[in-house]
């Protein structure tokens, strides 16, 4: 119930690549502290990834993806089930982009969530070094 409430800030669907008809059965929402996949027909699979778990945000499109106005999004996460959650095919890519980038930003500073950085074992043995 408190799902619906949100507003959703993008609705895209995975296009074919020939001239990027939305002849697929995979659909993304993304909303300010959520980004929802929906895939199949026969079985669906609903799969949620939260904001603040989205670390970076990559944009691709190749020549085809290009002429058709179409592009991809991949959004690197701390998620277990898609540390790499690809949005394929979708139009406004640019735009989604950004969005995901800004508000993870601000999910991560309203949870004062922290990225660790994990420097290896071989940085602290310097450290033991320089004492």
């Amino acid at each position: 119930m408190e799902q619906e409430s949100r507003t959703i800030a993008f609705t895209e669907r995975k296009r074919w690549l020939f001239f990027g008809l939305p002849f697929t059965f995979t659909k993304y929402e993304i909303r300010e502290d959520m980004i929802t996949v929906y895939e199949g027909f026969f079985t669906s699979v609903e799969n949620d990834c939260y904001m603040y778990k989205v670390q970076d945000v990559e944009r691709t499109a190749n020549l085809c993806e290009k002429l058709f106005g179409l592009g991809t999004v991949v959004c690197y996460t701390g998620d277990t089930t898609h540390s790499k959650l690809i949005l394929s095919h979708i139009k406004h890519s640019k735009e989604v982009k950004e969005y995901i980038l800004q508000e993870s930003e601000r999910a991560r500073l309203k949870r004062r969530t922290v990225n660790m950085l994990d420097i290896g074992s071989g940085a602290m043995e310097e450290i033991d070094d320089m004492e």
